[in-house]
């Protein structure tokens, strides 16, 4: 299947129209591409290519000196590769007034050497995988669950290959090459345990066990992840009234399909709790993606002492989400909980139920209708 231009939700050229900006995202999300797309004509300096590294290593004036006094935007990919360029990104923004699109899979090196360099000369955004709302028509939920949304994979004719492909490039490019762990075999045994722990509350005590590192590494461990972009953390939100929360994090893999292929899953059948995993996360990936491209908190969730729990909270609205076509009391009880607590204003019960109703205070939404509202601003606007 041949990748098709798709929009994505992300303009980062109005982004780029006042200020320079910094880019992340895990690889393959297509930042190269939405470059193509939004910014055809500017200069490009694709740090993975190795000629263009070794000069502009050797020299990184090179780039002052090729500005012309047309030259108003220039694109660094991969800046984490050569950090020390943005000593000349820095100079070229105050004495030129260029400005600077600088892209990146990890944020470890820039914050070690020297982000903090361009102040508040830098906006950040963040490019997610392919949300349902970008792929209109071309989305298909059982590709989604079973393979993830990063663009190559989504479209590709072998997904299961191309994921183990991914999941070696990341553990060789962007651990081994940069030297961020000393011991890759431990670091991947870790992101095999990461990836069953996927959506789980992380007690990191018995989790290091299971991943054979001590609790201090596995902690490193979980801050890597999140500088590369590939973890996300989903904090509780513990300010409740009546009932006790407990204030222990989750942690989502950035992609399902990603997660699935690293706990070594084939193959997806609807009504098996495996399926719910996955319909769960494909919804987090959805809220994490709108909350970052509208510059929002991100989502959170709810846990009290006495087991009531809310998938997601975020903007004041609640979500449980369920991949059931019938649902009932007990599967919206820990949102008539949350609801009793005062702290959130909407609460949504996210399924696969044809048609919307309202059950005591709790929206049973199908799940099309609530990322139809999320994407188009009617939910969080409201």
């Amino acid at each position: 299947m041949s990748q098709p231009v798709v929009p994505r939700h992300l303009k980062i050229a109005e982004v780029l129209k006042s200020k320079s900006c910094f880019l992340f995202g895990p690889r393959q999300t297509g930042k190269s591409t939405l470059i193509r797309q939004q910014l055809s004509g500017a200069p490009v300096y694709d740090l993975l290519d190795q000629t263009l590294f070794l000069r502009l290593s050797r020299n990184p004036a090179l780039i002052r000196e090729a500005l012309t006094p047309e030259t108003s935007l220039v694109v660094i990919d991969e800046i984490q590769k050569l950090p020390e360029l943005l000593n000349e990104v820095h100079l070229m923004i105050e004495r030129y007034g260029v400005r600077f699109l600088l892209t990146g899979s990890s944020a470890r090196r820039l914050r070690r050497k020297g982000v903090n360099l361009l102040g508040g000369r830098a906006r950040s955004r963040a490019l997610h995988p392919f949300t349902r709302h970008e792929l209109g028509a071309r989305f298909d939920l059982t590709r989604a669950l079973e393979h993830g949304l990063l663009p190559p994979i989504y479209f590709s004719e072998a997904p299961g290959e191309d994921l183990a492909a991914y999941a070696g490039d990341y553990l060789r490019e962007e651990i081994a090459a940069e030297a961020v762990v000393r011991n890759v075999g431990a670091f991947s045994r870790f992101l095999s345990a990461a990836a069953l722990a996927h959506g789980q509350m992380i007690n990191f005590a018995s989790f290091a066990n299971d991943a054979q590192v001590p609790a201090s590494t596995a902690r490193a461990y979980y801050d890597i992840l999140k500088d590369t972009f590939i973890g996300q953390e989903v904090r509780a939100i513990t300010e409740t009234r009546k009932r006790k929360a407990v204030s222990t994090s989750k942690y989502y893999l950035f992609d399902i399909g990603l997660a699935r292929h690293l706990q070594g899953r084939r193959g997806l059948a609807p009504g098996t709790a495996e399926y719910e995993e996955a319909f769960e996360s494909f919804i987090h990936q959805e809220i994490a993606a709108y909350c970052s491209y509208h510059r929002l908190d991100p989502p959170g969730y709810w846990r009290s002492k006495s087991g009531f729990e809310v998938d997601f909270v975020f903007q004041d609205i609640a979500v449980e989400v369920k991949a059931k076509a019938n649902v009932g009391a007990r599967d919206w009880r820990g949102l008539t909980a949350l609801n009793e607590e005062g702290i959130t204003k909407r609460h949504l019960l996210v399924c696969m139920e044809p048609m919307s109703r309202l059950v005591k205070g709790i929206e049973v939404t199908p799940w099309e209708a609530f990322l139809d509202a999320l994407w188009q601003g009617r939910l969080v606007n409201d």
